[in-house]
């Protein structure tokens, strides 16, 4: 009998809400009941999932939330704005995704777990953040709060004002023996976001720290963790392509980490985009042999899986 295979499934920012609609609970809900159907559909083909996601527009808007009422009550520290997010996009996949199991093929139990996630706090990203959180000040006022709270801020692409934090590489994910635990019985969603940056105390804890983690580099992190066989990042687009969006644009089928290497080295990937997508699938294609790694859009992810849509990226055997 096959061994199961196990994937680690990491969603786009399309697969919570459409760029075209108000920002809405409701508008989330009706995107994330559609990405459902392709999750449950992968499960359904026998396959052992686990699910991260981004949270970059939601826990914008809970910052926003926060900041705005901060005369009614104290703001959320980031880290706290992280955790809310896991949450509440948690329970939208929730309940979407074991509504369209059952409806498809079988009851399988979906949870969510908030999900901490280690890094050095000596993390070369520490002294230069670079990502962009939270409301738009002008210069004056984004002086007075960088005097007042120590925050970075830094003008953003002619906008305004915004604070800036690091953004380190993933280490450790705390939670990683319970979604062991459940991994058979259970289709675990975790590092939501990225998961919430912790370090360690020193006496056996974690305390939240002010960054983001890029939700591909956690799910690389957690693919690794799980002894997983297929890292699947679904995105906006099919297939990666070289001279994206130029007249000589190329979309690639298969490529090696040699050649992906190349490709990233030569500057055909997006920093905020492409780039830590390609990063986090050659990092886990090189991690063991036999593992791969594949990247296309929401809704060709069935197909990928079957070799007849997306990018693979895999290691040469030595």
């Amino acid at each position: 009998m096959e061994d199961i295979i196990k994937i680690v499934i990491a969603l786009g920012g399309n697969a919570l809400q459409d760029k075209t609609k108000p920002p809405t609970a409701a508008e989330q809900l009706e995107v994330v009941r559609m990405t459902c159907e392709t999750l449950a559909g992968i499960s359904c083909k026998g396959f052992e999932i686990a699910i991260v996601h981004g949270n970059g527009p939601q826990v914008g808007r809970i910052m926003l939330a926060s900041e705005y009422a901060k005369d009614l009550t104290p703001a959320m520290p980031f880290d706290v704005c992280g955790a809310m997010s896991q949450g509440y996009i948690g329970y939208h996949i929730q309940q979407c995704l074991r509504q369209a199991l059952k409806k498809k093929c079988h009851d399988v139990p979906v949870t969510t777990i908030i999900t901490q996630v280690v890094v050095d706090e000596n993390d070369e990203a520490f002294k230069h953040p670079r990502k962009p959180i939270g409301p738009f000040y002008n210069k004056e006022e984004a002086d007075g709060i960088a005097g007042e709270k120590g925050y970075v801020m830094k003008e953003d692409a002619g906008r305004g004002w915004r604070r800036v934090v690091a953004s380190p590489i993933p280490i450790r994910i705390v939670e990683v023996d319970t979604i062991g635990r459940l991994w058979k019985s259970t289709i675990v969603i975790m590092c939501g976001g990225g998961g919430i940056p912790v370090v360690e105390d020193g006496i056996g804890g974690y305390h939240g720290i002010a960054a983001v983690i890029d939700k591909d580099l956690a799910a690389e992190r957690l693919a690794e963790e799980m002894g997983a066989h297929v890292l699947l990042i679904l995105t906006e687009v099919d297939k990666v392509a070289i001279n994206f969006n130029k007249p000589d644009q190329k979309d690639l089928d298969r490529i090696s980490c040699e050649e992906a290497k190349q490709y990233m080295e030569e500057g055909h990937f997006a920093p905020g985009s492409m780039l830590p997508k390609v990063k986090a699938a050659v990092m886990f294609a090189e991690s063991k042999p036999g593992r791969k790694s594949i990247i296309t859009s929401l809704y060709n992810a069935e197909d990928a899986l079957e070799g007849l849509n997306g990018t693979l990226i895999y290691a040469k055997e030595s």
